[in-house]
């Protein structure tokens, strides 16, 4: 059976119909597929243009954007301004006129809409351990691209509550910026506010520029990208220490090149108490470097960073080496401490763009960054010595075993070490070097002599301790 068009009706015509014969049912079915086909090519074209959205076209999730805020409390009242790109605004419907320009006139309901769902509803504020609730969105505003009036919290208040853009305003809506004024309820501005503004999911890369403007008080600037949890405005000092601990925790653990380190540290040892010395040693050296980095005393040159990583690559290979050779056990707290100053340059990178987290406790956040940069290093320890005495009794003799261990280690590091080397070749290292630079080595080597120096006196009498504390025991 098939279909017959006759006129502007399509009959049903059955294979009786046509049994005329073979000529004649063929020339009935070329008929009917120059009818059908393109009946059919036509209706899904129509259903295409049904289909296609009225409004913004849909877009997808942007690369990289930067998202601005700025937090004020005043009196009884705390003012949240934020800009974002309007890009990042998808599954919005924003009306639009002519080639894709923003129809200022008829966006403040989207506009705001817009406001709630992306950033009102991932938005969440504390006045101590209370979250600040009852928020209102006073004012929304459209914005060019090169509107700098979030430069400071007088010039974005003015522009928000200020007029809109004239409605003939060509913006392209891809290119508009969305600014947004939040007011939430308080009990004092002499509160301890923080924030936590979850809008990771606008970009594949969110860098966000919060700003802190307490009363009377001076300007305080964060800048990080994704969301980095729970940002407390102006924390206290236990606050402080707490957040670094954590983050010295976890950096060791993540550390992959400071993990094989330790491991080359402790494969000749057997006992703790051999090792105290050395760890004690890594653990001054790393924290040298790593306050001084902080208050500005390390090189900021481009090419530094990446020395310093191929410098860490190769103690790993040096470490691994000396191993495989025959480790001198007796002088190995100093070799620690020459590395430590290295990794406590590595270290410092991790902080530099966490320090700003510290508020005005800059100190006390490195001390505690160290102490969980130590707890991971003692969870470390605990887990790497007994695994090596059982290993070197039960699996592998222990020479064997160094061996072994240590060659693996030093294969890895090797190709670290090209790599960063290759790294490294991109920058002009000699010329960037002029007398400034030069000086700064001179101190840097007077203060590695000095501390060598002391940490020699040190050793030399806890070792005398400790021995004349094993022979009285022993006595006994």
């Amino acid at each position: 059976m098939h279909w017959s068009r006759k006129g502007h009706e399509l009959t049903f015509v059955t294979l009786t119909d046509t049994m005329a014969g073979p000529k004649e049912m063929r020339g009935v079915l070329r008929s009917n597929r120059r009818i059908v086909i393109p009946s059919i090519v036509a209706a899904l074209v129509a259903g295409l243009i049904v289909a296609l959205p009225s409004g913004s076209p849909a877009h997808e999730i942007p690369s990289d954007i930067t998202i601005h805020a700025i937090v004020k409390p005043e009196g009884q009242r705390l003012r949240l301004l934020v800009r974002v790109p309007l890009r990042a605004m998808r599954d919005m419907e924003f009306p639009l006129r002519g080639p894709g320009y923003l129809d200022i006139a008829r966006a403040d309901a989207e506009l705001r809409n817009a406001a709630m769902l992306w950033i009102g509803n991932e938005l969440e504020l504390y006045e101590g351990d209370s979250r600040l609730t009852d928020m209102q969105l006073v004012a929304v505003r459209a914005s060019i691209p090169s509107d700098r009036s979030f430069g400071s919290f007088e010039d974005a208040l003015a522009h928000v509550t200020g007029p809109p853009l004239p409605n003939n305003t060509q913006l392209y809506w891809e290119q508009a910026m969305l600014d947004v004024l939040f007011e939430y309820p308080i009990e004092s501005d002499q509160s301890e506010f923080s924030i936590d503004l979850r809008v990771e999911r606008l970009a594949l890369r969110v860098v966000t520029v919060l700003r802190f403007a307490p009363p009377g008080g001076t300007l305080r600037t964060f800048e990080y990208t994704g969301n980095p949890g729970l940002v407390r405005l102006d924390p206290r000092w236990h606050q402080a220490a707490l957040r670094f601990v954590a983050l010295g925790f976890s950096h060791i653990l993540d550390g992959i090149d400071h993990l094989l380190f330790l491991l080359c540290l402790v494969i000749p040892f057997r006992r703790f108490r051999g090792l105290a010395l050395i760890v004690t040693a890594f653990t001054v050296g790393h924290s040298l470097t790593l306050i001084a980095s902080a208050f500005g005393l390390a090189p900021d040159a481009l090419w530094f960073p990446p020395l310093v990583e191929m410098l860490i690559a190769g103690s790993i290979v040096y470490m691994a080496l000396e191993n495989i050779l025959g480790a001198k056990l007796h002088r190995r707290w100093m070799i620690a401490f020459g590395f430590g100053l290295v990794h406590g340059f590595g270290f410092s990178f991790a902080l530099r763009d966490t320090l700003q987290f510290a508020g005005s406790h800059l100190v006390t956040s490195l001390l505690s960054f160290n102490v969980g940069v130590e707890i991971g290093q003692l969870l470390v320890l605990l887990l790497m010595v007994p695994a090596l005495v059982v290993l070197f009794r039960f699996a592998v003799k222990e020479r064997i075993g160094t061996i072994i261990l240590s060659a693996l280690v030093a294969h890895t590091g090797w190709h670290w070490m090209t790599d960063r080397w290759g790294v490294l070749r991109q920058y002009e290292i000699l010329p960037a070097f002029n007398l400034a630079l030069l000086v700064s080595a001179i101190v840097w080597l007077v203060l590695i002599v000095i501390f060598a120096g002391l940490g020699w006196v040190a050793f030399t009498k806890l070792r005398y301790l400790l021995e004349r504390g094993a022979a009285v025991v022993f006595h006994d």
